[in-house]
């Protein structure tokens, strides 16, 4: 077969590979499995791998083109493998083993009487560095497409042929065995097929550093072959680990800002959303109160208890907003009207730290109620409370239980501008807060008749 058509065949075939690799790749590299967070250490990735790999070896090269010792280039196999440690993303270190043969005819030397070499490589092994060159994907956590350049040196056994023109070998002059140090230097493209498993696409030039590679020695220069293969990389280790040569930090900072930001947004629309339903209860709250403490004729008593609406402006009325029958000009509080007031003061209850008066409390202030509404009494309430609990807590506890007396008497028919509510909170006890029973003592709401 023609060598142009050769190497024009292994070219298309790799082409048309790729372009199938490509349609049936699905796009699987940015999934939540694959994620991990930035500055994560080496043991979250997959960082050892093995690959294997078959192709052709040459002593035509891109370096020298056809001008070797042997003008006329054969192509034959060559197989290999290889052990990888990804030291960093975009760097690893792998050991390389390789065998196959290199293969030449066409002398530069018309007159040296062999006019074919063939060279059996038995094995060459070397240390190389492999470096990703790039990362295609920068929207993926994992990279399909890894190109890659490695260098490295080793050592390599091999044994050389040369043949004359009549075919027959010469062995006893024109076979050799040779060990040489050998540099490898290649380029090549790495495709993700499926996860942990990637296409190698390659092209390694080794410089041997002798010129008996073809036992032949002609010019000033050592020899060189070349080796292109294709093969297969496994990754070693958990399968739900991702493979640190492929993984893309950039992308994945990327991904960590964005799940920053969307967080950070649910929780502002949380908070928006929560300030939204407390002003909408604030709203609600404003307008029952201003439903039910409306006072449209100003008299003191909420349109809410009104009996009597639309009194004329400085009316004195009494506790359901009706106009007060004309005061009498004496009052006598007799000692009945006190007992029914120490009765009152000694029945009251209210919840305990509300200003809630309880059932039990209001018969007897019901009987206060009817003797101011029938003799016009003005009636003073002081109210206290022991010293559990804050000073501004106490006081307003002691004023909101004597206006919560008031108002109960007003809804009685007590004139509320005969009523006065006073708070002293703890600043008046009458016993020692410190005893249940003092406490008790303390806790009270004082009625002043006059």
């Amino acid at each position: 077969m023609n060598q142009k058509l050769k190497k024009a065949g292994l070219l298309l075939s790799g082409v048309v590979m790729s372009s199938q690799l490509f349609a049936q790749t699905p796009d699987t590299t940015g999934s939540a499995k694959n994620y991990v967070q930035p500055f994560s250490g080496a043991n979250n990735f997959r960082t050892w791998s093995v690959g294997v790999h078959g192709g052709m070896m040459t002593p035509y090269t891109i370096f020298r083109g056809k001008e070797n010792d042997f003008r006329t280039p054969n192509e034959r196999w060559g197989y290999g493998g290889y052990i990888k440690k990804q030291v960093l993303h975009s760097l690893g270190l792998q050991a390389n083993f390789f065998r196959g043969h290199v293969q030449g005819t066409t002398p530069a030397d018309a007159n040296f009487p062999f006019n074919r070499f063939e060279t059996k490589v038995k094995y060459a092994v070397d240390i190389s560095a492999n470096i990703t060159v790039a990362n295609i994907n920068w929207l993926h956590n994992q990279s399909m497409l890894q190109p890659y350049v490695t260098v490295g040196g080793g050592s390599m056994a091999y044994s050389t042929s040369l043949y004359a023109n009549s075919g027959a070998q010469n062995p006893t002059t024109r076979t050799s065995d040779q060990h040489q140090f050998y540099i490898p230097v290649g380029a090549g493209l790495k495709i993700g097929l499926a996860k942990g498993i990637n296409l190698d696409l390659g092209y390694q030039v080794n410089f041997v550093q002798s010129d008996n590679l073809d036992g032949y020695s002609y010019g000033s220069g050592n020899d060189k072959f070349a080796y292109a293969h294709a093969g297969l990389e496994f990754a070693l280790g958990k399968r739900s680990k991702p493979q640190l040569a492929r993984h893309n930090p950039v992308s994945s900072m990327r991904a960590e800002y964005m799940m920053s930001e969307r967080s950070l947004q649910s929780q502002l629309d949380d908070q928006r959303s929560q300030n939204q339903q407390l002003r909408n209860d604030l709203n609600t709250t404003n307008a029952n109160l201003a439903r039910l403490t409306a006072d449209s004729d100003g008299d003191g008593v909420f349109d809410l208890n009104d009996k009597c609406p639309n009194t004329p402006a400085g009316t004195k009325v009494d506790g359901q907003g009706c106009p007060l029958p004309t005061p009498v000009t004496r009052v006598i509080v007799t000692e009945e009207d006190r007992r029914v007031v120490r009765d009152a003061i000694k029945n009251l209850e209210f919840d305990f730290g509300k200003a809630t008066i309880k059932d039990r409390s209001l018969q007897s202030l019901d009987r206060v109620a009817n003797i101011l509404t029938t003799k016009n009494f003005s009636l003073k309430l002081a109210g206290h409370t022991d010293n559990v609990g804050s000073d501004a807590a106490n006081l307003k506890l002691s004023k909101d239980r004597a206006e919560a007396v008031k108002a109960y008497l007003v809804s009685q028919g007590a004139n509320p501008s005969r009523i006065e509510a006073v708070g002293y909170g703890e600043s008046q006890p009458i016993a020692s807060n410190k005893t249940d029973a003092g406490r008790q003592q303390n806790r009270r709401v004082e009625f002043t008749l006059f």
